[in-house]
């Protein structure tokens, strides 16, 4: 194995269809129109030096290193500015150039270090390529004069490394610009400038702050753009140049970034974003390039455990004894209790071939339908929503359809922090000129961030989503605004006229549920006409969409909304959900419902369930199992006694806590698969260690249905991959699952689930990846779902009637809790709290307006109990203007704050997916922590902070 390299074109790629033929170097070649001279030169082989040249960002023309002649001109221009024409002749080799770019060379030169032996990009520094390209073999002008390194120097500044991954050395800075330009045109954060003038010019984060307390967000991009040692991996500096590198997927959010892991031996060097990933286009954010030290953290367990009881200590055993014990524990409940005592929940970080496996065994072995995922948990309601009303359990588009929106509505999502290189690419498309239409109860970054500013920022009441939708779809009806095209030809007209009828009362209208919502009806009224008269029109939405009581009727609202204005089936509209974690889609398509087998087909469907009966051999059942609450009802009552749990934290991540833990208790035997002890571990009789993404081969399906490769780059420290510890669980169970490889499992879902059929590992290596359906009828995918006709045939229109919420405010609690997540940090924070990433977020907070802050006599820092019908925990309190006053808000990624504590069992009505979204709270100040919290602190989990705030 060796370093994957990418080829650096120098500039971007030219989209243009006209083609310009010329002759570089005495070759011709043919090239689109608008092709820089530099990249027409890389793409026949021949490189042109360079230093402030990168294809992932517009020529710039600063460093004067690429120069050329072009026969009829005078001059020498730079290559990367010029671009092609008709007949041109180029010259990229003479003496005279010879003569110029080494003289260019020798001024980088004498203001550089030369510590290139010890430098910790030696072998990867631009800059020596440079010095060795152009001939330099010394620097006439000596290097006594000023410059930006010598001891004692005015010029010298100090060395910067309060970024926790990288640092910032200025001593070997070229003034490039591209750091500061990857900033701008890639993340779009505009976090970097160049400071000074002339020769005390210099690269500065924000007004010449450190790293850490400026608004860099850490994405990378700086780093990834530096030709020097300017900007460098601290992993690099401490371990060394890596020497093989292999391309893997993200394990964080839904986008699926893919990368390449750079290693050292068996040690991860550096996760480097890969320009040929389609969902990241060699973009990344803070947790997937540098969150990744948590696969080797001091905290992992690696050898299997049992004990009788749950108040037992741990037992380390070998792993024989773990799944020997394990497997006769569930055949001895079933045999005392029934088959239907036992279950199990697949996870969405876990693959789609593992996760196909856990439902396999609960399905085929365990022979129940009692399984159950995290999924249903966040996104059910789009799988639901958008098979009611498309025919598809999934999104519309892939992420470049953005690229092509005129107007973007987002709502219940915060792409900037949750889908971090998608939200860089949907903040460039609005820099473009794009209109944005924003929806939530907060005040999100993209609102009002640099460069970027909504047309309309509807502040909505949580919970009022359904009448918000519907008064948005009643303007356009009502004013005449419908594609009555797109309608008759690709939707039932017949319900069309009902849905209209219905939307078009009066009881629809902005003016009536102008309370209800929050939204002066004006302000409402004129996002409805721009979403649709403003052209291609796209909705991206996220879980403060599903996780409401009306969730499921939420989606299919958006879903009438977009096809009432023909906002489905060509690039730059859609109904897109931003999936959460990294497998959400995946672990939905791979049949993880208790009533869906793979590819969203029911159970009782004979014809499906013959197929599986005859692949799997054995008889299924055709009636429903239980979901995550019905275990959890069903074990406190006594009926349900074992659980099979790989890759969750249910006890953390699911609601009303208190509950889950009480149903967990009573349970016999809780076998968890994961990477750490985590909440739910407490309540479990054996513990598998789990594999990270980086121990694994397989797939993950990220939101826009992309399929895309996971590669092991290191040794299972536990000693199997996760999908190997499933096997031999079923084979101990007696059921017999006989696989060499995650391919082989591949193959079988492909063989079973039609819009699986073309995928294979084989076809991805190929071609990268691919989004479903795949299939005899599209080889390679398909980007852009519903063109020309939905999939379900004729597009369906769904009454929304708005039901408000079971959970009211009251004098006794009378705010509104609603939950989201930060940039730093991914779901329960398992992973990126051991990591530095802690940086940035060292505890939950809770967001409140000044208002609410001020009649409860509150500051900054105060510790605070939140109360709500269920519970109470502390939180330290953060006043905001990002919230509207009676809504207050908090994240909930560290298992202290106990978020879920709080939150009701109330839920979407199609579902179960909870309601996350809107919890009736009081705020008052306290002195400590909650009895809820002091059970934590009994069960050796640290409340330092929270302590230390009430101090």
């Amino acid at each position: 194995m060796s370093l994957i390299h990418e080829i650096d074109y120098g500039t971007p790629l030219s989209t243009s269809k006209q083609q310009v033929t010329l002759t570089i170097d005495g070759m011709q070649i043919n090239v689109p129109e608008g092709t820089s001279i530099m990249r027409a030169a890389m793409e026949m082989g021949t490189q042109i030096p360079k230093l402030c040249a990168t294809d992932s960002l517009q020529s710039f023309g600063s460093c004067r290193l690429c120069l050329v002649e072009i026969e009829g001109r005078n001059g020498t221009p730079a290559s990367c500015t010029t671009p092609v024409a008709p007949g041109m002749v180029v010259h990229t080799q003479t003496e005279r150039l010879a003569r110029l770019r080494k003289g260019v060379m020798e001024l980088y030169i004498s203001d550089h270090p030369l510590d290139c032996l010890t430098c910790s990009a030696n072998g990867d520094c631009e800059l020596q390529d440079m010095a060795g390209a152009v001939g330099l073999r010394e620097v006439r002008y000596g290097m006594e004069g000023s410059n930006h390194f010598a001891k004692g120097s005015p010029h010298v500044l100090p060395k910067d490394e309060s970024n926790p991954y990288f640092t910032y050395d200025p001593a070997k800075c070229i003034v490039c610009s591209r750091c500061v330009r990857a900033c701008e045109e890639v993340q779009g954060t505009f976090a970097l400038t160049i400071a000074g003038r002339g020769f005390d010019s210099r690269v500065s984060p924000g007004m010449s702050e450190p790293f850490l307390q400026s608004e860099c967000v850490s994405c990378g991009a700086c780093v990834q753009a530096c030709p020097t040692a300017t900007l460098n991996e601290k992993s690099v500096i401490a371990i060394g140049a890596p020497e093989h590198s292999v391309v893997t997927t993200c394990a964080y959010c839904g986008v699926g970034c893919s990368f390449k892991a750079e290693m050292r031996g068996t040690t991860l060097v550096r996760m480097v974003p890969w320009k040929d990933g389609k969902a990241n286009e060699g973009h990344s954010c803070v947790k997937g390039r540098f969150a990744f030290g948590y696969a080797t953290h001091g905290d992992r367990i690696t050898k299997p455990m049992i004990r009788a009881s749950i108040k037992d200590p741990w037992r380390e055993v070998s792993w024989e004894e773990a799944i020997t014990h394990a497997a006769s524990e569930f055949r001895r409940i079933q045999a005392q209790y029934g088959r239907d005592a036992i279950g199990g929940i697949t996870s969405s970080r876990c693959t789609n071939e593992e996760t196909y496996l856990v439902q396999k065994l609960v399905r085929a072995g365990f022979g129940t339908n009692n399984v159950d995922t995290c999924a249903r948990v966040c996104h059910s309601p789009t799988g639901y929503g958008l098979k009611m009303t498309f025919g598809t359990s999934a999104g519309t588009q892939d992420f470049a359809s953005v690229d092509e929106a005129d107007v973007i509505l987002v709502i219940g999502a915060n792409p900037t922090d949750g889908h971090p290189v998608f939200g860089a690419r949907m903040k460039k498309r609005l820099r473009q000129g794009a209109r944005l239409i924003v929806a939530d109860p907060r005040r999100i970054d993209l609102v009002r961030s640099p460069h970027v500013q909504a047309s309309h920022h509807l502040q909505l009441k949580p919970g009022s989503n359904v009448a918000f939708i519907n008064a948005m779809a009643h303007v356009i009806v009502s004013e005449g605004l419908v594609n009555e095209a797109f309608v008759r030809a690709q939707c039932d007209w017949a319900e069309f006229e009902a849905w209209a009828r219905f939307i078009a009362d009066d009881r629809h209208a902005p003016e009536r549920l102008e309370t209800v919502i929050g939204v002066p009806a004006a302000e409402l009224r004129a996002a409805a006409r721009l979403y649709a008269t403003g052209g291609k029109a796209a909705i991206y939405y996220g879980l403060g969409v599903t996780e409401h009581s009306q969730g499921s009727t939420m989606v299919m609202g958006m879903a009438n909304l977009a096809m009432a204005t023909g906002n489905i089936g060509r690039p730059g509209v859609g109904v897109n959900p931003l999936r959460g974690q990294n497998n959400v889609q995946g672990s939905c398509d791979m049949g993880s419902f208790p009533h869906e087998f793979p590819g969203y087909r029911h159970v009782s469907d004979d014809s499906t369930r013959i197929l599986f009966e005859h692949l799997w051999g054995t008889a299924l059942s055709a009636e429903p199992g239980l979901r995550i609450p019905n275990m959890l009802d069903e074990a406190v009552n006594g009926r349900f006694k074992g659980l099979y749990i790989q890759g969750e934290d249910i006890a953390q991540s699911d609601p009303d806590v208190q509950h889950v833990t009480a149903g967990l208790a009573a349970m016999e035997c809780v076998i968890i698969q994961d990477l750490f002890l985590n909440e739910t571990a407490k309540y479990a009789h054996v513990f598998l260690p789990g594999s990270s993404f980086l121990e694994k081969d397989g797939t993950f399906t990220n939101a826009e249905r992309r399929i895309n490769r996971v590669r092991k780059v290191m040794p299972p420290l536990g000693g199997y991959s996760d999908w190997e510890v499933t096997i031999l669980l079923a084979k101990a169970f007696g059921m017999p699952m006989s696989y060499n490889h995650p391919s082989e499992i591949m193959d079988e879902i492909a063989a079973a689930t039609p819009s699986f059929a073309g995928v294979s590992f084989a076809k991805l290596d190929e071609i990268g990846s691919v989004q479903w359906p795949c299939n005899e009828a599209a080889p390679l995918g398909t980007p852009i779902m519903h063109v020309d006709h939905f999939v379900r045939g004729k597009g369906r229109f769904m009454l929304t009637e708005f039901v408000a919420t079971d959970e009211r405010t009251s004098r006794k609690f009378p705010l509104i809790l609603t939950t989201g997540r930060i940039l730093a940090h991914y779901n329960v924070g398992a992973q990126t709290r051991r990591t530095d990433n802690t940086a940035w977020h060292p505890e939950d907070l809770l967001e409140i307006h000044s208002f609410d802050a001020e009649s409860r006599g509150l500051q900054d820092g105060d510790l605070v109990a939140i109360e709500s019908r269920v519970g109470a925990i502390a939180l330290r309190v953060k006043i905001s203007d990002r919230m509207q006053p009676g809504v207050v808000y908090t994240t909930f990624h560290h298992p202290m704050t106990g978020a879920n504590v709080i939150t009701t069992d109330y839920s979407d009505w199609a579902t179960n997916c909870p309601e996350y979204k809107v919890t009736a709270v009081q705020v008052r100040k306290t002195n400590g922590p909650t009895g809820w919290q002091e059970k934590f602190a009994e069960e050796n989990i640290s409340l330092t902070r929270i302590l230390d705030a009430a101090e």
